[in-house]
């Protein structure tokens, strides 16, 4: 708790900063000379309750969306010894890492993958794939648990939605700024707003947008490090390494994840250029190579 009112504050601060900049460099004082100001404030207010309203809705909503998104089958009583094994397993890493037991789940796919996702780390969903249980041995899959219930105990779920918040209130802010200067320096639109706003708002997004999603993405490979760390402290680095390099034998196949939860998988896409900028994961040779450098 914390560390998300030290990072809410921290964030609260670099907005204000952004709007004190604005001024210094003149932008209101431009605007005003042109018969119109922008209430950078209240412009402000509005982009954090659109940006962060939106993360924090798609974070408490991330649960229900995942299990209707995969069809995963939540292990009330286990059914059989995999089961029980996999609901063993989760609850003694649980007790370990020192968060509520997770419901525990299984999703159709063939392909080898787990994710957690939920609104607080007493308040979690692990779910893995029925390709992970039928390729995975089971002290690769222990890693792979390791890996996903160390996301929960970091709360790397409550903290990417919090960056996404700030990356969307920036975009929302910015592109509004930029568009009204458009409309009102370069069109000289005296009265509401001209086409050339909502045009320019709409692309400056767009391009914000991009930038931003590259800011989440470094964020998520950064995380994704933490994870395998966490994973090899509750089920060991040889079994973490283990897992990671079973998945390499895969990864010529794409990730079939829904998109609100493919940021926590144990695998993701790879790109190499520019791609590389919107990978959720970084490449599993450079986790591994972390892994066995840090042994």
């Amino acid at each position: 708790m914390k560390r998300i009112l030290l990072f809410l504050v921290t964030n609260i601060a670099v907005l204000l900063v952004l709007s004190v900049t604005l001024r210094l460099l003149g932008i209101d004082r431009i605007l005003d000379a042109e018969g119109v100001g922008i209430n950078f404030n209240a412009l402000l207010v509005m982009a954090g309750v659109i940006g962060f309203g939106g993360a924090f809705i798609s974070l408490l909503m991330s649960k229900w969306m995942a299990k209707r998104a995969t069809g995963a089958h939540v292990i009330e009583v286990p059914a059989n010894m995999t089961e029980r094994w996999l609901f063993d397993t989760v609850q003694r890493q649980a007790q370990r890492a020192g968060i509520g037991m997770p419901e525990v789940a299984i999703y159709e796919a063939p392909e080898i993958n787990a994710f957690a996702t939920g609104w607080n780390k007493n308040a979690s969903l692990v779910a893995v794939s029925t390709g992970l249980l039928e390729n995975m041995s089971q002290d690769e899959a222990e890693a792979v648990l390791g890996h996903e219930v160390s996301h929960v105990a970091n709360g790397d779920m409550v903290t990417l939605a919090l960056v996404q918040g700030v990356v969307n209130t920036f975009v929302i802010f910015l592109s509004r700024v930029i568009g009204v200067l458009v409309d009102r320096l370069v069109f000289k639109v005296e009265r509401g707003h001209g086409p050339a706003f909502w045009v320019t708002t709409i692309v400056a997004q767009l391009v914000l947008g991009v930038l931003a999603t590259m800011v989440v993405m470094w964020f998520s490979r950064h995380r994704e490090f933490r994870a395998d760390t966490g994973g090899a402290n509750l089920a060991g680095r040889h079994k973490m390494i283990g897992a990671l390099e079973r998945l390499s034998q895969q990864y010529g196949q794409p990730p079939q994840l829904p998109d609100q939860v493919k940021a926590f998988g144990i695998s993701g896409t790879t790109g190499l250029g520019l791609k590389r900028l919107f990978m959720s994961h970084p490449p599993l040779e450079e986790r591994i190579a972390a892994l066995r450098a840090a042994a």
